[in-house]
């Protein structure tokens, strides 16, 4: 049962008959897992809260540098130096009091996905190597847990939904691989533009609200590409790989 608080807080997205109190209700009661208290995840940790999701755990080992503040707005100065999975926790809470939001300071990585990751009911996933994405694809395809993907680099970002247990669906590593050693660029070596990560944060954030209650057409098995410098969009379908080590029958 919503509170009058919770009513009149949520009151513009319940009225969408799409969504409904249903949808409401759904959010409140969903876990969302967040890898990654970066440019991704700082406005979908924001739209998360503020959407009334019922629980968050947000994964991150790193602490707060000064580079990371113009694409990072949950942090400011005073933050540099702190664990960012405790400032982003305190500002989930600071953002909508009835969201328990829980702060994991540690590196998620194929010793310990599994069990940081078990009870979530979908991963959001806004980290920047490979090695951690596919520790979590694994766990997400061991746990069956719908795993919500972002990336972003320079103009580009890039969004998709897994749900790679499924006989038809892709996991991440069927787009990809599963080499951990894969070469990539961080947005230290290749920049990013601020906004851009605010964008496809809050891009992610509302996929997972599609994907935990059910409205319109989700994400699954389908890349959304946004190329921003040009101002350019588009979704391709990703295919299942019969070969795929993770995710083949």
């Amino acid at each position: 049962m919503l509170s009058d608080a919770e009513l009149d807080r949520y009151a513009r997205q319940i009225i969408l008959p799409q969504f409904g109190g249903a949808g409401q209700a759904k959010l409140n009661a969903a876990h969302v897992a967040i890898i990654g208290a970066g440019g991704i995840g700082c406005p979908a940790i924001t739209y998360l809260a503020a959407a009334g999701v019922g629980r968050l755990t947000i994964i991150d080992h790193d602490h707060v540098e000064r580079s990371n503040l113009h694409r990072q707005p949950l942090f400011t100065d005073a933050d540099i130096g702190a664990p960012k999975a405790a400032v982003a926790a305190e500002a989930a809470r600071r953002i909508n009091p009835h969201v328990a939001a829980e702060a994991r300071i540690e590196r998620i990585d194929a010793g310990n996905a599994e069990s940081l990751l078990d009870g979530a009911t979908l991963i959001l996933d806004g980290c920047d190597n490979f090695a951690t994405r596919l520790a979590v694809n694994r766990a997400a395809v061991a746990r069956r847990i719908p795993l919500l993907s972002a990336a972003i680099g320079a103009f580009e970002g890039q969004v998709a939904l897994y749900e790679g247990w499924r006989e038809d669906a892709p996991c991440y590593a069927c787009l990809v691989g599963d080499d951990p050693d894969r070469p990539g660029i961080n947005c230290a070596e290749a920049g990013v533009m601020g906004a851009l990560a605010g964008m496809i944060g809050t891009m992610a954030a509302l996929e997972a609200v599609r994907a935990l209650t059910g409205w319109g057409q989700p994400l699954n098995g389908r890349l959304a590409i946004i190329d921003m410098l040009d101002r350019r969009w588009r979704e391709i379908g990703i295919a299942k790989d019969p070969e795929c080590p993770i995710c083949r029958g």
